[in-house]
Order: structure tokens, then sequence, then C-alpha cells
């Protein structure tokens, strides 16, 4: 199989940097739909300029490139050992050029692995079949996302919704209630797959097996596909909207399976996607390895823009930020501003957060702009380049913020999704302010990162270490402002009461 490495690491690539084209069309209709000149629509422009620039240089189209996936058919006498071999050899390969983010961290430990190969990483699951040809599926399901998975167990009461009981209007009531959990916290607009029986464990399975369809492909079981337009529908009238901003594009998916279950159990179980749907596949020849054919897209046919104008077009009436920022500068700032940050920031994740609860920071903080964001980042040298950097979910991050931005006198923090109540109290007590970036953007952000600096913290890993940063032009909204304000409380609360309109009707 003198091809094969070569076929794997070129899966992953075009995994990771470029969009299939059902969901590059699910997502044209998203920006389509979406009213001009909202925040929904200005968030839509940046994704999709950014998935305009990840195909062209083949970049991480997300910086979180999740835990990789593989479904893996093989003819009956292929060595499925030595494919197990192969698919490590070529994760470990394609994240030394870039196209992974080192992201296989030892759940003891801490430590990662930098290669994204070790214990149960990458993930990979064999069936035989027999046809001749090998066929290899791959998955990136970023941490933002997968987090926003969620299982229910039937009977049960939701909010908002009331009862949900064991038939398919408690189904439908459990996956609208997951749309709206996850409001911008998994990247919305998402996709769902969703798996009605099986025990927990299988039931998750073969939920995440359903984002492998196609996402305009109808289900062969009529009440199933039935139900599936029907959540599409109800899903987009909540008005989580992209990244949660509010507006009229909250789902691109919807599949679901049905699985035997014991008669104790009911389980529904969700499987959470992001707009970033990265799924690809190939089929190998079982003799040399090299791709026969591509599953999901054509090679051949020219990938088209997904960008109408430049992602986010600058009027001039944006508040531009530069650090050190000053408290008067910050309370100055409402929910709604557009914001350009321009000099210096540094990145801080879980790792980072956990460690400024103990000891202090590595550099002065005092006035700066914290990032929440673990990037890709390349060595040539002694010179570090970042690959991709979009934000990270914010709401992790909820137990230390408040302590971070009291102790050290952080004035702007920057990720996705919102912040809690005490963050929130925080930011009034302190004067500071959350900054809202487009999940996902990892390309358009990183082309507004100048040079890195310098990092700390490197014994953390990539991801996780406090990089320092010069930055140009980085566009954010405020979500929360120093005046207890917050978009994230308010469209909870409207989309929860639109929630209950759909219970009622």
């Amino acid at each position: 199989m003198q091809f094969l490495h070569e076929s794997l690491v070129e899966l992953i690539t075009q995994t990771a940097t470029n969009l299939p084209p059902d969901v590059r069309e699910a997502m044209g209709v998203a920006i389509s739909a979406e009213t001009p000149g909202t925040q929904a629509s200005q968030a839509l422009g940046i994704i999709a300029t950014n998935i305009d620039m990840a195909a062209a240089d083949e970049g991480p189209i997300c910086q979180d490139t999740g835990m990789p996936t593989f479904d893996v058919h093989t003819p009956v006498g292929v060595n499925q050992i030595e494919i197990r071999k192969a698919i490590r050899a070529a994760v470990a390969e394609a994240t030394k050029r870039g196209k992974l983010r080192p992201n296989s961290v030892d759940s003891l430990t801490g430590k990662n692995s930098g290669d994204n190969v070790s214990d149960e990483t990458p993930v990979i699951h064999f069936e035989q079949w027999e046809k001749d040809e090998i066929e290899v599926k791959l998955i990136l399901k970023g941490g933002g996302c997968e987090n926003k998975n969620i299982q229910y167990s039937l009977p049960s009461v939701l909010d908002h919704l009331g009862s949900a009981g064991r038939n398919l209007e408690g189904v439908r009531k459990c996956i609208l209630h997951a749309v709206w959990q996850a409001q911008g916290q998994g990247c919305a607009p998402g996709a769902v797959g969703v798996c009605v029986g099986g025990d927990r464990a299988h039931g998750y399975q073969l939920a995440k097996y359903q984002l492998f369809r196609t996402l305009d492909d109808t289900n062969p079981v009529p009440e199933l596909a039935k139900l599936e337009a029907e959540i599409m529908d109800e899903a987009n009238r909540l008005g989580v909207g992209a990244m949660g901003f509010g507006g009229k594009s909250s789902l691109i998916g919807c599949k679901i399976i049905a699985a035997n279950r014991l008669p104790a159990s009911f389980f529904v179980s969700v499987a959470y996607e992001c707009w970033a749907f990265r799924r690809l596949g190939v089929r190998l020849d079982a003799s040399t390895g090299a791709i026969t054919q591509w599953l999901y897209r054509d090679p051949e046919r020219p990938v088209e823009k997904m960008a109408r104008s430049e992602g986010f077009p600058l009027t001039g009436r944006e508040v531009v930020l530069r650090a050190p920022l000053t408290e008067a500068q910050v309370r100055a700032l409402k929910v709604g501003d557009v914001v350009v940050v321009q000099g210096e920031m540094y990145t801080g994740r879980d790792a980072v957060h956990a460690y400024l609860m103990k000891n202090p920071p590595p550099v002065d903080l005092h006035g700066a702009v914290l990032y929440h964001c673990g990037p890709v980042v390349l060595k040539r040298g002694d010179t570090w380049t970042i690959k991709a950097a979009g934000p990270t979910t914010s709401s992790r991050e909820e137990p230390y913020q408040a302590d971070i931005i009291k102790n050290y006198g952080v004035r702007a923090v920057i990720g996705k999704g919102g912040m809690g109540a005490k963050t929130l109290a925080a930011l009034k007590a302190h004067g500071a302010v959350y900054l809202n970036g487009i999940g996902g953007a990892a390309q358009y952000y990183a082309r507004r990162i100048d040079k890195v600096l310098g990092v700390n913290l490197l014994e953390f890993g990539i991801p996780e270490a406090m990089w320092h940063l010069s930055v140009h032009d980085f566009v954010a909204i405020v979500t929360m402002d120093s005046h207890g304000n917050s978009l994230h409380a308010d469209v909870e609360k409207e989309t929860g009461e639109r929630l209950e309109e759909l219970q009622q009707a």
C-alpha cells in the first residue's frame, strides 16, 4: 500500500480545510435568509470569508480541529491493524503540517501528546464489508460543539417546553431544547444528529454517525423524515441565530435515526455540530491505498466562493481599542458596539485560567486584552507562526474569569458564546467588557495577527499556552458591557419565550 499514507494525509487536510458542498449550500441558504446589517448577518459574512480563506490556503477552517473520528470499512482479509497504524501516522503528519491542532491531552496528567496520537486518539471504528475497496470517512468535531451534545431520558420535564413523553412529540421537544440550550456556544447555525432509543453509549455513537449523512438527503423512514422537516422549520423560528446573536438561521441540518431500546429506557441522544461541519470520505484501492473516489465532494469541480463581499467591511464608526485600556474607555462601551482591537493581546484558555487562580501571571495584565483562544501554531527556526486563531467557548472560564478580572486588572475579554452572571457582575464592578468574536473564523482572525511577540506557559501545550500577540483590525462585538447588560442573557430569554410558544402551538 505505497499510497496509503499520503491518501490519508490528503483526506485529513481536505476535511480540515474545505467544507463539503452540501454544507456550503446550507450555509449559503442561511446567509441569504438573514436580515442585512444585523449582528447575525455580520457574523455570517465573516464566516463566509473564513470558509473561502481556508479553502484557498488549505488552512484549518477552525483552530479547534476536534477529536478526529474515522469510520472505516474494509474488505474481508485486509489487515485492520496496519490500517490503524497508517491512520495514526497520517494524523501525526497532518498535525506536524499544521492541518490539525495538537488536541490529545492525557486526562490524568494534562500533558499534551503534541501529535494527536495517544491512548484512544484518534478514534477509529472498523467494520468489514463485501466490497473490494476500503472506505474511510472522517469527521472533525470541535470541543465547543461537542460540549453541547446532550442526552435526554424520557419521560422528562424540559425548560420552557414542559413534559416530554415517550413518543415522537417528546422527541421533538428534546431536539428543540437541544438547539435552544446550545445558543452561541456551539457556533450556530449548527446541525444535529439524533438517535431515538438505544442505550446511553450506543445512542450517542449513532447520533454522531447521523452527521455522516448529507444535509440534503431524505430520511427513508417517513415518520422521521417528517420530524426532521418540522424541526428545521421550528428551530429556525426560535431566533438563536448565528453565534447566538439572534437571527433567522439557527440550524442547517437535522438527521434522526431510531434504534431499539430496553423497555426501561427511552433515551434521546443529540450530537450537536457547529457551522464548521467538517466531514469527508474516500474510497481507496485495497492493494495500493490510492484514492479511487472522493465522497461528499468532486475534486474536479471548482470550489465556489461563499463570500459576497469583504467579511466585515469597516465603516469608520467602530471603536478602536489599543491596550493598555483604561476604565474610562471600557465604561464608554455598550452592548452592540463594534470594536477593532489594535496592538497587543494575550491568549488564555482553560489551563491558563486555572493557573492564574493560584499563581501570579507571567506578564502584566493590567489594562490587557485577554483572548480565549487555543491557536494552531507552527515553529520554523526561532519564529512562531499562527496558522489558525478563532475564539473558543468562554463559558468554560466562568469559574475563574471574575477573579482574574478583579485580581489582575484585565479590561477586555474576547471569546465566543458569552459568560455568566458572576463574570457579568465583575465586568460591572471593576470596569471591564466582554467582546464576542466569530466562532470558527480561524483563518479570518489569523490574518489579523501580525506577529507572535512571545509565549509563556508553553509546558501546557500549544493550544493552552499564553501567547503574546500583535494584532491589527481585530473585529469583535460588545455583547456584555460594564453596565450589567448581556446580549446573551437577552437572547436566551427571548428564545425561551419562543420555545414556550411552540409548546403551546
